[in-house]
Parts: structure tokens; C-alpha cells; sequence
């Protein structure tokens, strides 16, 4: 039997593509449900066959453990609200009161005899502190004498002139120069008197020597009041003038604290000349944590005007004698106070460049470096006006070792 190959060859070709269209379908369908689980599974491993990063630590954290905690000396206190009060300092120079002050000069020209006080003694009112021998006092008191012997001479001679013009035995103008002559040595006795006076001589001076006629020619100089000798400026044998300052005498159980105040500080000075009831305190060098309380008892009326600054005076009790003359001082003054402030140490303030930060605790051991807005500083405490709250606790010591570990770390 014979057959046709060639109708058979073209039915197998017809229906061949359809059988691999099918199986291409299949296998298209095959290779989307893989991806589809694969997708549904998670991200394959990567290359390196590594497996991913863990989390990023918290940068601002910094972990101590109790022995560095102890050995850094760290203080934690809780924020709190209090009142608070800015503060200015100000340059000073501490004075004697001038009120208790004498620089003792001589009235008269002379020569140094004896010099009896010594630098630094402590003397009374009156105490004698040098003695001064002058020529001018004695032809001073002499030409009194003279004077008031002369004026004696002249009333006399005028009230016997009376008596004559009643005889008749003198002329009225006889009586009259007589009369010119009694007041013209009565003017010269008083210009005499006067100037004993203004040499240093007393009204007891005065009247001894009218009783016993004897010219004393030696000066003392003595104290005008309780105080002590902080100047002294003669020596045995010198001829002392009367422009010279021989002694000063100060009584420094009070002592000024003059300050210069730039004019925009004027407002932290209270109005009213004496300060009533203003806060001012005086520190010194030589004293460092003292602090010398004082009341303002001046406050100038003008400004300097080649410092645009203006003198602000205080007075403070010195019984001790530790503020000396001359001294350097500071003049702290307050401000008026103002109540119900977020508060910190000024301590617990760290600085990263421009950036102000506090470590707050957020867990034992365990602490937050976290950044505030801060306000005006009084030296030891600062405002909060940002980033932190009222009871939350704080490191107030040992900060800088928190600090350095923050920074070590993200180095």
C-alpha cells in the first residue's frame, strides 16, 4: 500500500506550533510565580554573601559604669525654678573718707625741732605731732604787743584831751586828732590780733599773752582728730613752707569705693541717689570669695565726657582695717530680682564651638547630651529658655568628663 508523505509532512508542520506556544506559556507563568515568592521572602543576600549593618547607636548617649562615675566626681541635681538676678561688675578703687580725712599743713614758715608721730600710728584728737620753731609768729606777736601798747598810749592821751577841751586849755581839733589817732592803732591792734589768728594762735593764746606779755615762737602741729598716720612728709632740722603737706591723718573705720559707671549700665543704678534697699557688693583681690557689703551714698550727676562713664561712690564699714587706700576693687551690683526662673549652674554648661549643652540623665548611668537655648548668666547660674524641663535631673559636676568621652567617641 502506498501513502502520501508529503500531506503527512505538511499536517505535522501545522499543528507543531501550537505545542511550543503552549510550553512557552507554561514556562513564562513558571518563571513570574518564582519571582513572585522569591519577592515575598525578602531581598536575596548580597555578592559577599555578608549580612546587613545593625542599627545606628545614639551619637548624643554617653554610658559610664558606677567606679567612673565616682572617680569623675559627677553631681547630678534636678532643675529647679527659683528667683533670679542679673548682675554688673564694675572697676573701683578703694579711698579714705574724706569726711574723716586732714592733711595737716603748717600756717606759718618754719623749722622742723622734733618730729614725735611716725607713719602708720594710731593717734587722738590733739596728740602733738611735730613742734616747728618760726621767726614770722614771733615778730607777729610782737608787733601785736607793740600794737596794743600803742592804742593804750593813745586812749589815754584822748581821754586827757577831753578833760583839757572842757578847760578850754585844747582846741576841738586837737581833741580830734587825738581821737584819729586812738582808732587808726585800734584797727592796726585788730589787724595784728587777726593775723595771730590765721599763724594758728587761739583766743587763749591771745589772751595769755596780753597777761603775760611773753612771745612763744615754737608751733606745734597736732592731730584735729582720732585717726591714723598715712602720710608723712618732714624730718628734724627741715624748713617746712606753708604749701607743704607735713601729715595726713585718716580715720579708716569707713572707707569710699569709688566706680565708674559706662553710660548703658546707668538703668542697673536705682534712681533715687542712695540706693535704698540695692544689693552692691565690693571685692578685692586680696580677698578672693569676700565679698564686703556697702550702700551707695553718691551717684553722679554728669558724665565724663572723654569715657562716656559716670562716678558712682559707696561707703563701707571697715573696723578690721582689711580694705587699704589705693586698693583695686570691684563693685558687683544686682539687678532687680525676678521670680519664677528655670535655672541651672552655670557649671553644667557645656560648649561645642557656638553649640550650648547639658547632659541630662536619662537612665542610670546612662547620660543624654542634649541642647538648650539659654538666657542672661549671673557668673553662677544661667536662664533656660529652651530644652529643658522643671525636675529633670542634670549633671552639675563633672561635666567636661562627659564632654570628653561625647567627643572621643565621635571622633
Amino acid at each position: 500500500m502506498m501513502y502520501d508523505t508529503t500531506q503527512t509532512t505538511t499536517q505535522s508542520s501545522l499543528f507543531r506550533p501550537n505545542r511550543n506556544r503552549s510550553f512557552l506559556l507554561r514556562l513564562l507563568a513558571g518563571s513570574l510565580l518564582l519571582l513572585a515568592l522569591s519577592g515575598c521572602e525578602g531581598p536575596p543576600p548580597n555578592a559577599t554573601g555578608a549580612n546587613p549593618p545593625p542599627p545606628s547607636l545614639d551619637k548624643s548617649l554617653v554610658r559610664l559604669t558606677a567606679e567612673e562615675i565616682k572617680s569623675a566626681g559627677i553631681i547630678i541635681k534636678p532643675v529647679t525654678r527659683s528667683e533670679f538676678r542679673t548682675i554688673r561688675d564694675f572697676p573701683g578703687t578703694v579711698e579714705p573718707n574724706e569726711h574723716a580725712l586732714a592733711e595737716i599743713t603748717t600756717l606759718v614758715r618754719g623749722r622742723v625741732i622734733d618730729v614725735y608721730a611716725d607713719l602708720g600710728r594710731e593717734v587722738k584728737g590733739g596728740t602733738l605731732l611735730a613742734l616747728l620753731y618760726s621767726s614770722e609768729l614771733g615778730m607777729a606777736q610782737s608787733a601785736y604787743l607793740k600794737a596794743t601798747a600803742k592804742l593804750n598810749v593813745a586812749e589815754r592821751a584822748f581821754r586827757r584831751a577831753e578833760l583839757l577841751l572842757k578847760e578850754k586849755v585844747i582846741g576841738v581839733a586837737e581833741l580830734q586828732r587825738r581821737e584819729g589817732e586812738m582808732l587808726s592803732l585800734r584797727a592796726e591792734l585788730r589787724e595784728a590780733r587777726d593775723r595771730l589768728l590765721i599763724l594758728g594762735l587761739t583766743d587763749e593764746d591771745l589772751r595769755n599773752l596780753d597777761r603775760n606779755h611773753t612771745i612763744r615762737s615754737h608751733v606745734p602741729v597736732v592731730a584735729p582728730f582720732d585717726g591714723r598716720i598715712i602720710s608723712r612728709n618732714l624730718t628734724k632740722g627741715e624748713v617746712v613752707e606753708t604749701t607743704e603737706k607735713l601729715f595726713v591723718v585718716a580715720d579708716l573705720t569707713d572707707v569710699w569705693v569709688t566706680a565708674v559707671i559706662p553710660e548703658k549700665d546707668i538703668p542697673y543704678i536705682r534712681a533715687d541717689q542712695t540706693g535704698a534697699g540695692q544689693s552692691v557688693e565690693v571685692h578685692v583681690a586680696a580677698y578672693p570669695g569676700q565679698a564686703f557689703q556697702g550702700s551707695i551714698t553718691y551717684v553722679g550727676d554728669v558724665l565724663d565726657p572723654a569715657t562716656r562713664t559716670m562716678r558712682l561712690r559707696l561707703e563701707l564699714p571697715n573696723l578690721d582695717r582689711k580694705l587699704k587706700p589705693a586698693m583695686y576693687a570691684t563693685v558687683r551690683v544686682y539687678s532687680e530680682p525676678e521670680a519664677n526662673v528655670l535655672l541651672i549652674p552655670e557649671a553644667a554648661v557645656q560648649r561645642d564651638r557656638d553649640r550650648p549643652f547639658v547632659f541630662v540623665e536619662r537612665e542610670p548611668a546612662i547620660f543624654e547630651a542634649r541642647d538648650v537655648k539659654l538666657g542672661s548668666s549671673n557668673g553662677r547660674e544661667v536662664k533656660v529658655e529652651d530644652g529643658l524641663l522643671e525636675g529633670e535631673s542634670i549633671v552639675t559636676n563633672g561635666a567636661f568628663v562627659l564632654k570628653s568621652e561625647l567627643l572621643g567617641e565621635q571622633m
